[in-house]
Protein backbone atom coordinates (compact mmCIF):
# COMPACT_ATOMS: atom_id res chain seq x y z
CA UNK A 1 0.00 0.00 0.00
CA UNK A 2 2.87 2.39 0.84
CA UNK A 3 4.50 1.68 -2.52
CA UNK A 4 1.26 2.37 -4.43
CA UNK A 5 0.78 5.68 -2.59
CA UNK A 6 4.26 6.93 -3.55
CA UNK A 7 3.66 5.99 -7.23
CA UNK A 8 0.39 8.00 -7.31
CA UNK A 9 2.07 11.14 -5.85
CA UNK A 10 4.87 11.02 -8.48
CA UNK A 11 2.48 10.76 -11.43
CA UNK A 12 0.43 13.71 -10.14
CA UNK A 13 3.55 15.92 -9.91
CA UNK A 14 4.58 15.10 -13.50
CA UNK A 15 1.13 15.99 -14.86
CA UNK A 16 1.23 19.40 -13.15
CA UNK A 17 4.71 20.14 -14.54
CA UNK A 18 3.66 19.53 -18.16
CA UNK A 19 0.56 21.66 -17.76
CA UNK A 20 2.62 24.62 -16.52
CA UNK A 21 4.72 24.68 -19.72
CA UNK A 22 1.83 24.70 -22.21
CA UNK A 23 0.93 28.41 -22.06
CA UNK A 24 4.58 29.44 -22.71
CA UNK A 25 4.88 27.32 -25.84
CA UNK A 26 2.00 29.00 -27.65
CA UNK A 27 4.03 31.69 -29.53
CA UNK A 28 1.01 32.71 -31.57
CA UNK A 29 -1.11 33.77 -28.60
CA UNK A 30 -2.01 37.34 -27.69
CA UNK A 31 1.03 39.44 -27.08
CA UNK A 32 3.43 36.92 -28.66
CA UNK A 33 6.17 37.83 -31.32
CA UNK A 34 6.23 34.53 -33.17
CA UNK A 35 5.73 34.34 -36.97
CA UNK A 36 2.15 34.60 -38.04
CA UNK A 37 0.83 36.13 -34.78
CA UNK A 38 -1.20 39.32 -34.79
CA UNK A 39 1.71 41.16 -33.21
CA UNK A 40 4.32 39.86 -35.72
CA UNK A 41 4.28 43.04 -38.03
CA UNK A 42 4.31 46.57 -36.71
CA UNK A 43 2.75 49.58 -38.54
CA UNK A 44 4.76 50.83 -41.61
CA UNK A 45 6.50 54.19 -40.99
CA UNK A 46 7.35 57.08 -43.40
CA UNK A 47 9.38 56.16 -46.48
CA UNK A 48 13.02 57.34 -46.28
CA UNK A 49 14.01 59.42 -49.34
CA UNK A 50 16.80 61.68 -50.56
CA UNK A 51 15.83 65.08 -51.98
CA UNK A 52 17.37 67.83 -54.09
CA UNK A 53 16.37 71.39 -54.91
CA UNK A 54 15.27 72.46 -58.37
CA UNK A 55 17.34 75.43 -59.51
CA UNK A 56 18.18 77.52 -62.55
CA UNK A 57 21.51 77.15 -64.28
CA UNK A 58 23.33 76.39 -67.52
CA UNK A 59 22.80 73.07 -69.27
CA UNK A 60 25.76 71.79 -71.28
CA UNK A 61 24.85 68.64 -73.15
CA UNK A 62 27.49 66.30 -74.57
CA UNK A 63 27.51 63.21 -76.74
CA UNK A 64 30.15 60.52 -77.26
CA UNK A 65 30.47 58.75 -80.60
CA UNK A 66 32.99 56.11 -81.68
CA UNK A 67 34.95 56.21 -84.93
CA UNK A 68 38.20 55.06 -86.53
CA UNK A 69 41.34 57.16 -87.00
CA UNK A 70 42.20 57.76 -90.65
CA UNK A 71 44.82 59.84 -92.48
CA UNK A 72 43.62 63.21 -93.64
CA UNK A 73 44.27 62.01 -97.19
CA UNK A 74 45.41 58.80 -98.83
CA UNK A 75 46.96 58.81 -102.32
CA UNK A 76 47.41 55.85 -104.63
CA UNK A 77 50.70 55.84 -106.56
CA UNK A 78 50.34 54.21 -109.98
CA UNK A 79 52.85 53.28 -112.66
CA UNK A 80 52.65 55.74 -115.54
CA UNK A 81 54.99 53.69 -117.69
CA UNK A 82 54.72 50.02 -118.57
CA UNK A 83 57.68 47.73 -118.06
CA UNK A 84 59.63 45.60 -115.62
CA UNK A 85 60.27 46.94 -112.10
CA UNK A 86 64.03 47.22 -111.70
CA UNK A 87 63.89 48.11 -108.00
CA UNK A 88 61.58 49.06 -105.12
CA UNK A 89 63.18 51.40 -102.61
CA UNK A 90 60.56 51.52 -99.81
CA UNK A 91 58.51 49.16 -97.66
CA UNK A 92 55.26 49.46 -95.71
CA UNK A 93 55.66 51.82 -92.77
CA UNK A 94 58.49 53.85 -94.31
CA UNK A 95 58.24 57.61 -94.01
CA UNK A 96 58.69 59.34 -97.36
CA UNK A 97 59.10 62.90 -98.57
CA UNK A 98 57.42 64.57 -101.51
CA UNK A 99 59.39 63.78 -104.67
CA UNK A 100 61.31 60.86 -103.15
CA UNK A 101 61.95 57.97 -105.57
CA UNK A 102 59.91 54.92 -104.57
CA UNK A 103 60.62 52.58 -107.49
CA UNK A 104 62.35 52.41 -110.89
CA UNK A 105 60.89 50.95 -114.09
CA UNK A 106 62.98 49.63 -116.99
CA UNK A 107 62.98 52.43 -119.60
CA UNK A 108 65.64 51.31 -122.11
CA UNK A 109 63.12 51.20 -124.92
CA UNK A 110 61.95 54.72 -124.17
CA UNK A 111 65.55 55.98 -124.14
CA UNK A 112 66.11 54.50 -127.59
CA UNK A 113 62.95 56.16 -128.88
CA UNK A 114 64.09 59.45 -127.38
CA UNK A 115 67.44 59.30 -129.17
CA UNK A 116 65.64 58.72 -132.47
CA UNK A 117 63.27 61.60 -131.75
CA UNK A 118 66.13 63.95 -130.90
CA UNK A 119 67.87 63.06 -134.20
CA UNK A 120 64.68 63.80 -136.10
CA UNK A 121 64.42 67.08 -134.19
CA UNK A 122 67.91 68.15 -135.31
CA UNK A 123 67.06 67.30 -138.90
CA UNK A 124 63.81 69.24 -138.70
CA UNK A 125 65.64 72.26 -137.27
CA UNK A 126 68.17 72.38 -140.09
CA UNK A 127 65.44 71.85 -142.70
CA UNK A 128 63.33 74.65 -141.26
CA UNK A 129 66.30 77.05 -141.14
CA UNK A 130 67.23 76.30 -144.78
CA UNK A 131 63.58 76.64 -145.84
CA UNK A 132 63.40 80.05 -144.15
CA UNK A 133 66.44 81.32 -146.10
CA UNK A 134 65.07 79.95 -149.36
CA UNK A 135 61.70 81.53 -148.69
CA UNK A 136 63.35 84.91 -148.12
CA UNK A 137 65.15 84.46 -151.47
CA UNK A 138 61.81 83.48 -153.04
CA UNK A 139 63.13 80.06 -153.99
CA UNK A 140 60.41 78.09 -152.17
CA UNK A 141 56.77 78.92 -151.75
CA UNK A 142 55.11 79.98 -148.54
CA UNK A 143 53.32 76.62 -148.33
CA UNK A 144 56.62 74.74 -148.43
CA UNK A 145 58.05 77.01 -145.75
CA UNK A 146 55.02 76.49 -143.47
CA UNK A 147 55.26 72.73 -144.02
CA UNK A 148 58.87 72.66 -142.81
CA UNK A 149 58.02 74.80 -139.76
CA UNK A 150 55.19 72.43 -138.84
CA UNK A 151 57.53 69.44 -139.19
CA UNK A 152 59.91 71.12 -136.75
CA UNK A 153 57.17 71.65 -134.15
CA UNK A 154 56.02 68.05 -134.54
CA UNK A 155 59.55 66.73 -134.03
CA UNK A 156 59.97 68.94 -130.95
CA UNK A 157 56.66 67.70 -129.45
CA UNK A 158 57.62 64.07 -130.02
CA UNK A 159 60.94 64.57 -128.24
CA UNK A 160 59.26 66.34 -125.31
CA UNK A 161 56.70 63.52 -124.93
CA UNK A 162 59.43 60.90 -124.81
CA UNK A 163 61.41 62.89 -122.24
CA UNK A 164 58.27 63.01 -120.07
CA UNK A 165 57.77 59.25 -120.43
CA UNK A 166 61.38 58.74 -119.44
CA UNK A 167 60.78 60.72 -116.25
CA UNK A 168 57.97 58.30 -115.43
CA UNK A 169 60.56 55.54 -115.15
CA UNK A 170 61.29 56.90 -111.66
CA UNK A 171 58.15 56.54 -109.51
CA UNK A 172 58.11 59.38 -106.98
CA UNK A 173 56.03 60.11 -103.88
CA UNK A 174 53.38 62.78 -104.49
CA UNK A 175 53.39 63.96 -100.85
CA UNK A 176 55.00 63.64 -97.45
CA UNK A 177 53.61 60.65 -95.60
CA UNK A 178 53.97 56.99 -94.78
CA UNK A 179 53.77 53.97 -97.07
CA UNK A 180 50.67 52.04 -96.01
CA UNK A 181 50.59 49.51 -98.88
CA UNK A 182 53.05 48.05 -101.40
CA UNK A 183 51.44 46.05 -104.21
CA UNK A 184 54.38 44.96 -106.37
CA UNK A 185 57.83 43.47 -106.09
CA UNK A 186 61.08 43.98 -107.97
CA UNK A 187 60.99 42.00 -111.20
CA UNK A 188 57.23 42.31 -111.75
CA UNK A 189 56.12 43.55 -115.15
CA UNK A 190 53.57 46.29 -114.67
CA UNK A 191 51.24 48.03 -117.07
CA UNK A 192 50.50 51.77 -117.16
CA UNK A 193 48.14 52.86 -114.33
CA UNK A 194 48.88 49.72 -112.26
CA UNK A 195 48.75 50.53 -108.52
CA UNK A 196 52.18 50.25 -106.90
CA UNK A 197 51.92 52.02 -103.51
CA UNK A 198 49.53 53.80 -101.20
CA UNK A 199 50.89 56.86 -99.41
CA UNK A 200 49.02 58.31 -96.41
CA UNK A 201 49.46 61.87 -95.19
CA UNK A 202 49.57 61.32 -91.41
CA UNK A 203 50.49 64.88 -90.42
CA UNK A 204 46.81 65.16 -89.47
CA UNK A 205 44.54 62.28 -88.48
CA UNK A 206 40.76 62.50 -88.67
CA UNK A 207 37.83 60.65 -87.09
CA UNK A 208 34.59 60.50 -89.05
CA UNK A 209 31.63 60.29 -86.65
CA UNK A 210 27.87 60.23 -87.22
CA UNK A 211 25.76 62.81 -85.32
CA UNK A 212 21.97 62.91 -85.21
CA UNK A 213 20.28 65.63 -87.21
CA UNK A 214 18.63 66.76 -83.95
CA UNK A 215 22.03 67.57 -82.43
CA UNK A 216 23.93 68.90 -85.42
CA UNK A 217 22.81 72.51 -84.85
CA UNK A 218 24.83 72.54 -81.61
CA UNK A 219 28.11 71.93 -83.47
CA UNK A 220 30.33 74.29 -85.44
CA UNK A 221 33.52 74.05 -87.47
CA UNK A 222 36.57 74.72 -85.28
CA UNK A 223 34.83 73.59 -82.09
CA UNK A 224 37.04 71.59 -79.75
CA UNK A 225 36.37 67.91 -79.10
CA UNK A 226 37.74 65.49 -76.52
CA UNK A 227 39.14 62.30 -78.07
CA UNK A 228 40.12 59.13 -76.21
CA UNK A 229 41.91 56.25 -77.93
CA UNK A 230 41.18 52.72 -76.68
CA UNK A 231 44.79 51.69 -77.30
CA UNK A 232 45.97 54.39 -74.86
CA UNK A 233 43.44 53.74 -72.10
CA UNK A 234 42.34 56.93 -70.33
CA UNK A 235 44.65 59.25 -72.28
CA UNK A 236 42.78 62.24 -73.74
CA UNK A 237 43.70 64.03 -76.96
CA UNK A 238 42.45 67.42 -78.08
CA UNK A 239 40.76 67.54 -81.47
CA UNK A 240 38.77 70.05 -83.48
CA UNK A 241 35.79 69.73 -85.77
CA UNK A 242 37.29 70.09 -89.25
CA UNK A 243 34.12 69.95 -91.31
CA UNK A 244 30.41 69.17 -91.04
CA UNK A 245 28.96 67.47 -94.08
CA UNK A 246 26.12 69.39 -95.76
CA UNK A 247 23.55 66.56 -95.90
CA UNK A 248 22.13 63.88 -93.60
CA UNK A 249 21.66 60.25 -94.54
CA UNK A 250 18.09 59.83 -95.79
CA UNK A 251 17.63 56.55 -93.87
CA UNK A 252 19.50 56.97 -90.57
CA UNK A 253 19.06 60.78 -90.34
CA UNK A 254 22.70 61.04 -89.25
CA UNK A 255 25.12 63.74 -90.41
CA UNK A 256 28.84 62.92 -90.91
CA UNK A 257 31.19 65.11 -88.87
CA UNK A 258 34.97 65.04 -89.27
CA UNK A 259 37.15 65.67 -86.20
CA UNK A 260 40.87 66.33 -86.79
CA UNK A 261 43.88 65.71 -84.53
CA UNK A 262 47.21 67.32 -85.34
CA UNK A 263 50.46 68.39 -83.71
CA UNK A 264 52.80 66.37 -81.55
CA UNK A 265 50.00 64.09 -80.27
CA UNK A 266 49.59 62.57 -83.73
CA UNK A 267 53.06 60.99 -83.56
CA UNK A 268 51.81 58.54 -80.94
CA UNK A 269 48.78 57.47 -82.98
CA UNK A 270 48.33 55.24 -85.98
CA UNK A 271 45.56 55.01 -88.60
CA UNK A 272 43.02 52.34 -87.74
CA UNK A 273 42.94 52.97 -83.96
CA UNK A 274 39.46 53.08 -82.43
CA UNK A 275 38.64 56.58 -81.13
CA UNK A 276 35.80 57.88 -78.96
CA UNK A 277 34.91 61.51 -79.60
CA UNK A 278 33.04 63.59 -77.03
CA UNK A 279 31.60 66.89 -78.26
CA UNK A 280 29.56 69.53 -76.48
CA UNK A 281 26.27 70.15 -78.21
CA UNK A 282 25.80 73.68 -76.96
CA UNK A 283 25.14 75.43 -73.63
CA UNK A 284 21.72 76.75 -72.61
CA UNK A 285 21.91 79.37 -69.82
CA UNK A 286 19.18 80.15 -67.29
CA UNK A 287 17.13 76.97 -67.67
CA UNK A 288 15.26 75.21 -64.83
CA UNK A 289 17.25 72.11 -63.86
CA UNK A 290 16.25 68.99 -61.96
CA UNK A 291 18.40 65.90 -61.32
CA UNK A 292 17.92 63.17 -63.91
CA UNK A 293 17.28 60.62 -61.13
CA UNK A 294 14.19 62.55 -59.98
CA UNK A 295 12.23 61.92 -63.19
CA UNK A 296 9.99 58.84 -63.24
CA UNK A 297 7.40 57.45 -65.63
CA UNK A 298 7.31 56.57 -69.31
CA UNK A 299 8.48 58.79 -72.13
CA UNK A 300 5.02 60.25 -72.70
CA UNK A 301 4.09 60.61 -69.01
CA UNK A 302 7.10 62.00 -67.15
CA UNK A 303 6.63 62.99 -63.50
CA UNK A 304 8.52 63.83 -60.31
CA UNK A 305 7.69 63.56 -56.59
CA UNK A 306 7.64 66.99 -54.95
CA UNK A 307 7.92 67.34 -51.15
CA UNK A 308 4.89 69.18 -49.72
CA UNK A 309 3.98 69.24 -46.00
CA UNK A 310 5.95 66.08 -45.27
CA UNK A 311 4.30 64.13 -48.06
CA UNK A 312 5.26 63.13 -51.59
CA UNK A 313 3.15 64.75 -54.28
CA UNK A 314 3.38 63.20 -57.75
CA UNK A 315 3.47 65.97 -60.33
CA UNK A 316 3.47 65.69 -64.12
CA UNK A 317 6.30 67.55 -65.87
CA UNK A 318 7.40 68.33 -69.40
CA UNK A 319 11.13 68.04 -69.96
CA UNK A 320 13.52 69.27 -72.63
CA UNK A 321 17.19 68.55 -73.19
CA UNK A 322 19.28 66.61 -70.69
CA UNK A 323 22.89 66.04 -69.71
CA UNK A 324 24.49 63.23 -67.74
CA UNK A 325 23.29 64.76 -64.42
CA UNK A 326 20.48 67.23 -65.07
CA UNK A 327 17.37 67.55 -67.17
CA UNK A 328 15.69 70.74 -68.37
CA UNK A 329 12.17 71.18 -66.92
CA UNK A 330 9.87 73.12 -69.23
CA UNK A 331 6.60 72.78 -67.24
CA UNK A 332 5.46 71.46 -63.88
CA UNK A 333 8.10 72.74 -61.44
CA UNK A 334 9.28 76.04 -60.01
CA UNK A 335 12.64 77.29 -58.87
CA UNK A 336 13.25 76.09 -55.28
CA UNK A 337 10.98 73.02 -55.34
CA UNK A 338 12.31 69.98 -53.48
CA UNK A 339 12.12 66.75 -55.46
CA UNK A 340 12.86 63.16 -54.52
CA UNK A 341 16.04 61.82 -56.13
CA UNK A 342 16.33 58.44 -54.31
CA UNK A 343 13.57 56.19 -53.02
CA UNK A 344 10.99 57.00 -55.69
CA UNK A 345 10.28 53.31 -56.33
CA UNK A 346 8.63 53.05 -52.88
CA UNK A 347 6.46 56.17 -53.23
CA UNK A 348 2.87 56.78 -54.15
CA UNK A 349 1.02 60.07 -54.44
CA UNK A 350 0.46 61.29 -50.87
CA UNK A 351 2.99 58.92 -49.20
CA UNK A 352 4.50 60.05 -45.91
CA UNK A 353 8.22 60.60 -46.29
CA UNK A 354 11.28 60.96 -44.09
CA UNK A 355 14.19 62.90 -45.57
CA UNK A 356 17.58 61.23 -45.09
CA UNK A 357 21.02 62.54 -46.05
CA UNK A 358 22.70 61.15 -49.17
CA UNK A 359 24.75 57.99 -48.75
CA UNK A 360 28.25 58.89 -47.62
CA UNK A 361 27.26 62.27 -46.15
CA UNK A 362 28.83 63.13 -42.79
CA UNK A 363 26.94 64.25 -39.73
CA UNK A 364 28.11 67.79 -40.26
CA UNK A 365 26.48 67.82 -43.70
CA UNK A 366 23.12 66.75 -42.36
Amino acid sequence: MALALLTTIALTACSRGEGAQSPQQGGGGPGGFGRGGPGGRGPQGPTPVEVATVRRGSLARTTTVAGVLSPIRTIGVNAQLGGALLSLRVEEGDLVREGQVLAEIDAREVRAQLRSAEANLELAKSTAERSERLFQDRVVTAAEYERDKAALESARASADALRLRLNYALVRSPTNGVITAKRAEAGDVVSPQARLFTVADVSTLVVLIQVSELDITGLSVGQEADVTIDAFGATHFQGKIRRIFPAADSVTRMVPVEVALSGSAVRQLKPGYLARVTVQLGERPGVLLAPVSSVVGSRDARAVFVIHDGKAERRQVRIGQSSAEFVEVLEGLSDGDSVVVAGTEQLRDGSDIRIVPPIGATVGNQ
